[in-house]
């Protein structure tokens, strides 16, 4: 995407899609009403529905992304579009368009790389019960190992400055994305806000793409896959303990046996109680090494984002918007 030619900063508001036909055309064309100087780019991920087709018609530039999962559809977007802000959301119609300007607003205001919009009626769900549940304890789950940067980081609704877009690794493959997105911030300790936004339901004829039990698993999956990545010493920490005390525990009647008789009957036994100590001796160590090699990896990319441009900061003072609406609230991590 080109820079406009008074320089101004240019946004590009990203609409990743998988069979949205009822609601992407009415989205479109409020983000459009809202953002009258963004793009709008609509990423259909092989939606069976007429979903590009409607986006194409309220006038978004439209692409196509094969490979199935948001993931691949957002590591997509993050590499083809240049620009200096981006406001991603979903195509369902649960996010209000006229938000994005609170939101890109406080990206500039606060000089933030990302501002998360939390969801002020996400436990009262959008969708089962089932998924508010599990949004408040997988987000629990996220702020005892990873921080407490974020309090909603399943949310879809974004704003990011270009050098956050093009640092951000994104190897997820499906809606883990935001998890991954929220974990590469806290790792790099960048600055980053959260703003309280209003989330509505889906309009009828709209279904929800999520299953409770399938995708949790693939989360928590997720979470395990992060921390290995990105807290080694802990992760690895953890498994070494669960391998020492079951060898603990298999080599206690045996020790108990010897002190009391002298002999060793159960030879069987202690032999694997000393393999399992071994094993749990093997897996701290490489916790240790991985952990400089964890740290090491969190300072490349450190260099690498700073080295990205933010042509953002050189021109906030030429974007402006109206004075943020009074139900909005803002928690600056």
């Amino acid at each position: 995407m080109n820079r406009s030619q008074n320089d101004t900063p240019t946004i590009a508001v990203l609409l990743p899609c998988y069979n949205e036909a009822s609601t992407i055309g009415a989205v479109v064309r409020g983000f459009k009403a809202a953002l009258p100087e963004a793009q709008i780019y609509v990423y259909d991920n092989n939606s069976t529905d007429g979903t590009a087709l409607h986006a194409m018609l309220a006038g978004a530039n439209v692409v196509r992304e094969r490979r199935q999962g948001k993931g691949h559809v957002v590591r997509r977007m993050f590499a083809d579009i240049d620009a200096d802000i981006y406001l991603m959301a979903d195509g369902d119609g649960t996010y209000a368009a006229e938000d994005g300007e609170d939101l890109i607003r406080t990206l500039l205001t606060e000089r933030s790389d990302m501002v998360v919009g939390t969801r002020r009626n996400v436990l009262a769900d959008a969708g089962r019960q089932g998924h508010a549940f599990g949004n408040k304890i997988f987000n629990m789950l996220y702020r005892t190992i990873f921080g407490t940067d974020f309090t909603d980081i399943f949310s879809g609704y974004r704003a990011f400055s270009r050098r956050f877009v093009k640092s951000f690794p994104a190897v997820s493959a499906g809606f883990e994305i935001e998890t991954e997105m929220s974990v590469h911030a806290s790792r790099l300790k960048l600055p980053v806000s959260e703003l309280e936004l209003d989330y509505g339901r889906r309009p009828e004829g709209s279904h929800s793409k999520l299953s409770t039990f399938r995708d949790g698993g693939k989360i928590l999956w997720m979470f395990a896959m992060l921390m290995k990545e990105t807290r080694p010493f802990a992760f690895f920490g953890i498994l070494s303990a669960l391998f020492m005390t079951a060898s603990l525990g298999f080599m206690a009647p045996v020790l108990a046996e010897y002190f009391a008789t002298g002999l060793v009957n159960r030879m069987p036994t202690w032999v694997l109680s000393m393999a399992l100590m071994m094993i749990s001796f093997m897996i701290f160590t490489a916790g240790l090494i991985l952990d400089s090699v964890a740290r090491s990896r969190a300072e490349q990319l450190r260099i690498h984002y700073l080295n990205t441009d933010r042509r953002t900061v050189s021109k906030r003072p030429e974007v402006s918007f109206d004075t943020p609406q009074s139900n909005k609230t803002a928690r600056i991590a």
